[in-house]
Formats: C-alpha cells, structure tokens, sequence
C-alpha cells in the first residue's frame, strides 16, 4: 500500500464510522427510525472491508466520485434536516444523567 492509499482508507474507515454512529443515534433518539436504518446500511459501502467483499462477491465496487456524492448527501441530511446536534446533546444528558 503506498500512502495515498492509506489516507484513503483511513479517511473512509472514518467517514463510514461516523454515518454509523449517527445511523444509531437517529434509529434509537430520533423521530424517524426508518432514516437511521437507511444511514447504518449507507455508511457501510464506505468501510473498505465491505469494499473487498462487493468486489469479489458482485464484481465491482462504488466508485469514489459517487462516494463524495453520497457523502455530501448524508453529510446535509444528517445535520441539517435531522439536528443533529440536538439529538446528540439528547444522547449526551441521557447518558450522563441515566
């Protein structure tokens, strides 16, 4: 691997962790449990496991501008539709003050 690679991964790995966790959060503290669902499926064709796995099973894989796409997409779903940051603040008291 040389290390554009790695930074590529590595900002995937992220990326796709991130979509999961708000995935969770919607599905469990949000008003719309369908959209969380369809956030935890999505951030998982950003993991590069899953990459491996599409490519020997199906034969191809996303290609990354349609990755970007996709991730702007989630990125303005999550935290403008949604507030985002409200339901975290929801999960944070929740999890301090049981």
């Amino acid at each position: 691997m040389n290390n554009k690679t790695t930074i590529l991964n590595s900002i995937s790995w992220v990326f796709g962790i991130a979509v999961l966790a708000v995935g969770v959060i919607y599905t469990f503290y949000g008003n719309n449990p369908g959209l969380g669902v369809c956030l935890v499926f999505l951030s998982l064709i950003y993991l590069p496991p899953i990459n491996d796995i599409m490519k020997e099973m199906l034969g191809f894989v996303i290609p990354a501008t349609v990755k970007i796409i996709l991730g702007i997409f989630i990125t303005w779903v999550s935290s403008g539709v949604g507030e985002l940051f409200n339901k975290i603040n929801l999960v944070m008291m929740e999890a301090i003050l049981p």
